[in-house]
């Protein structure tokens, strides 16, 4: 994956810089909204992350003249903290925005929620149909992986198909007698409800959710389990 880092400030332009590069991103650095325009067109952007207060040509018209030709997500980095400016980006065509100071490692996390954001809307509609991304969780059937709030979670084949199958019915109970026949493929006993308690339980641990308070799997007593769209 190739990123575009446009900042004035040498300083942050290279520890931004050096953050991806641990991740394996082949970074393009600026330091001038200008000399990015004279390559751009020679370059395979698959995201940019643009400061706003630039001496030659501003982050916002550098924007502007981006989305003109090319769909890439765009992330801002920023002093300016009011809340216009942060409408004014989102609203030319930024897809996020983060101010300075912040912490390198979330700058990273967003850029990888962009990332695959972007690679499921521009998939083809058979891969779409086995992606879902809401609510911080990010969940992949081909690949088998869980992303939740942009953590990559370990789970085991019964608990992604337990997850998957939730999300895939968000909003929705599914009732517990299904659940068990879809993820088991057998026949649900009263006795069996065990057995689903202890993987919910499972699946919580592991999304620092609690049992009495559930934020994401929610237990709907006497009918099954669901996760709110």
């Amino acid at each position: 994956m190739n990123i575009l880092v446009v900042d004035d400030e040498t300083a942050i332009a290279d520890l931004i810089s050096i953050y991806l590069k641990n991740e394996n991103y082949n970074v393009y650095k600026y330091y001038s909204s200008q000399e990015v325009l004279k390559d751009l067109e020679n370059l395979k952007i698959d995201l940019a992350i643009l400061d706003v207060m630039m001496p030659d040509l501003d982050g916002f018209s550098l924007c502007n003249k981006i989305r003109a030709k090319y769909n890439f997500p765009i992330i801002f980095v920023t002093a300016k903290v009011e809340d216009i400016d942060k409408i004014t980006g989102l609203t030319i065509g930024a897809d996020d925005y983060i101010t300075k100071p912040f912490q390198p490692l979330e700058l990273v996390a967003r850029v990888k929620a962009q990332l695959r954001r972007y690679t499921v809307f521009n998939s083809s509609s058979e891969a779409r149909e086995n992606l879902i991304d809401f609510r911080n969780i990010s969940i992949n059937k081909d690949t088998h992986e869980f992303y939740f709030n942009e953590e990559k979670l370990e789970l085991t084949p019964i608990e992604f198909k337990i997850v998957w199958l939730l999300c895939e019915n968000r909003g929705t109970v599914v009732k517990t007698e299904d659940l068990f026949q879809n993820v088991w493929g057998k026949k649900y006993f009263e006795s069996d409800n065990n057995t689903i308690m202890v993987h919910i339980r499972h699946l919580r641990e592991k999304m620092k959710d609690t049992s009495k308070n559930p934020k994401y799997i929610k237990t709907i007593w006497g009918v099954g389990y669901k996760i709110e769209k």
